[in-house]
């Protein structure tokens, strides 16, 4: 049987605001204390900005829900504190399997290389993440850092003005009201804050069911990710399976269009399917079951004046890529160092008119993959079936057909080429470290190079001297790596040249580098991250 979880709860209690003659106005307020407003709240009270998450909850979520989280949002994670104990928790893993009816088809490295800290993915419970990010939380509050959560306080109105927002709050109390400078809403996919300035979203609904199904059972398949097309037991469905922590196994089983949910999430229907997958031999007990409809959608706008969205707020995906929260978290991760740095005055308030540019940018690049993969997994059409079909055998022996076969393109990062931030680039340095790439991990300096790189902007001199200038009030920290150190990382950030030196943005991505100095072009390429070019 399972471990049992105890759910982390933020039980409600009066807060100052509700006893205060005055309207009160914070900097950030967050809706949400989901992954990514948590995250996000984190992330700020680590920079300290004052920041109150509102949730009309009082603990963490019920049900695993988002299970796969990639390398890149645990590299963000590190960064804010609370990676490491979900990566130990969770189950790693980098192989997976694409099956076609009773046979394996063929299997991928999601991370064939040496040289990473963390793995190409892992799977972990949301209610363990949420869990892990609470507990980030708490140490944080005794560290006396500006952060605080409320839980049962529930935006019932809002008003977006040009320089604040006003909310109401409803509590078990009453009603009170307060300001933010800034709302960020990381409120879910029905966000009642993008609602009640009404909003919507753009996009594709697919006409497929798929059910979730958390089953707790001792089984002896191995760490990895397994897709069926076609299985002999969910004939012309699809079928996915994944291990999580605690012996509990994520299964979904394509349902089609024109179902019943009400009786297909009956207890006894769901074990019904479950064993025609599993067999009568293996015995398993249900732990969470739910059935869910894909949608590809986004906001025209995630800027809204001084109301920003983040996450399934902002916009959704389908689940096969595991693009929703790690997207997600990807979003706050964008947002948060932009935010302070207008917070401080550093910055205009422009700035974050690029978090409107660069996520959406990853959210169009999450759809585009997302769709693909939605009509390759359930085909519209008996042409695009025969299509499909002919692709998988063919992908069985001949290694030309398999970027072909899509049983979910992964998630991976969002490199902001195009972003107004970065510097054109002229050099003949690796293009994995171009200009809005994130910074590629890699052993350096006795340690790992992300884990040098913290909310700051920063230097990378590789096989240079050079001086940090301070422009626009930013002084950047100076990380000096002499050649001869690590083969793997001068793969990555020198390739055939002999120097580099790269400036890094607090959110870890590139936006400039060269092969020489020049301070000139070093201040210039900062004024311009800061959106001040």
């Amino acid at each position: 049987m399972a471990k049992i979880f105890e759910i982390p709860l933020y039980p409600y209690t009066r807060n100052p605001d509700q006893d205060s003659p005055k309207t009160n106005r914070h900097p950030v307020i967050i809706v949400g204390a989901g992954p990514v407003g948590l995250a996000a709240a984190i992330d700020l009270a680590q920079q300290d900005i004052p920041v109150v998450v509102v949730d009309d909850n009082d603990r963490v979520s019920f049900g695993s829900r988002a299970i796969c989280f990639a390398k890149r949002p645990l590299e963000i994670l590190d960064r804010l504190g609370c990676g490491e104990p979900m990566v130990e928790k969770g189950v790693t893993w980098n192989i997976g399997k694409v099956f076609f009816d009773d046979r394996q088809t063929y299997e991928f490295n999601l991370l064939a290389e040496d040289g990473h800290k963390r793995p190409a993915f892992i799977n972990l419970q949301q209610y363990y993440f949420e869990a892990y990010l609470m507990d980030r939380v708490r140490v944080l509050e005794a560290e006396g850092k500006p952060i605080e959560i409320r839980g049962k306080n529930k935006v019932v109105s809002i008003e977006n003005n040009d320089d604040h927002v006003s909310l109401q709050i409803d509590t078990p109390d009453g009603v009170y009201q307060v300001e933010a400078e800034w709302l960020i809403s990381c409120d879910g996919a029905g966000s009642p804050v993008r609602q009640m300035l009404g909003l919507d979203f753009v996009g594709r609904v697919f006409e497929d069911n798929f059910l979730i199904a958390d089953v707790v059972m001792d089984a002896d398949f191995p760490t990895e990710r397994w897709f069926w097309f076609n299985p002999p037991f969910n004939r012309d469905q699809s079928a996915l399976l994944h291990k999580q922590p605690d012996g509990v196994w994520r299964i979904d089983l394509q349902l089609g269009w024109d179902i019943d949910k009400a009786e297909e999430k009956k207890p006894e229907n769901v074990i019904r399917r479950l064993k025609q997958m599993l067999g009568d031999e293996i015995s398993f007990d249900l732990e969470w079951v739910s059935i869910y409809t894909f949608q590809c959608r986004r906001m025209e706008k995630f800027r809204h004046n001084r109301v920003l969205f983040a996450g399934d707020a902002a916009h959704q995906v389908s689940p096969f890529g595991a693009r929703g929260a790690n997207s997600g978290i990807q979003d706050s991760d964008n947002l948060c160092w932009k935010l302070k740095l207008v917070l401080d005055g550093i910055a205009p308030e422009t700035l974050l008119d690029t978090y409107d540019d660069e996520r959406i940018y990853g959210a169009d690049e999450n759809i585009l993959n997302s769709s693909r993969s939605t009509d390759f997994i359930t085909p519209k059409s008996a042409v695009s079936r025969q299509f499909r079909d002919a692709v998988l055998h063919l992908a069985e022996k001949h290694e030309f057909a398999r970027p072909m076969v899509n049983s979910g393109r992964l998630s991976v990062p969002c490199i902001y080429s195009e972003s107004r931030l970065n510097t054109p680039d002229s050099t003949k340095l690796p293009t994995s470290t171009r200009p809005g790439a994130p910074a590629v991990d890699a052993p350096v300096n006795e340690g790992w190079l992300l884990d040098q790189l913290n909310g700051d902007f920063k230097l990378l001199f590789v096989g240079i001297n050079g001086e940090s200038p301070s422009v626009a009030g930013i002084h950047l920290d100076v990380i000096e790596v002499q050649p001869g150190q690590n083969p793997v990382f001068e793969d990555r950030y020198l390739g055939d040249e002999d120097t580099a030196i790269y400036l890094i943005r607090p959110d870890q991505h590139i936006a400039a580098r060269w092969t020489s100095y020049d301070e000139t072009e070093i201040r210039n390429a900062i004024l311009r991250a800061i959106g001040q070019e």
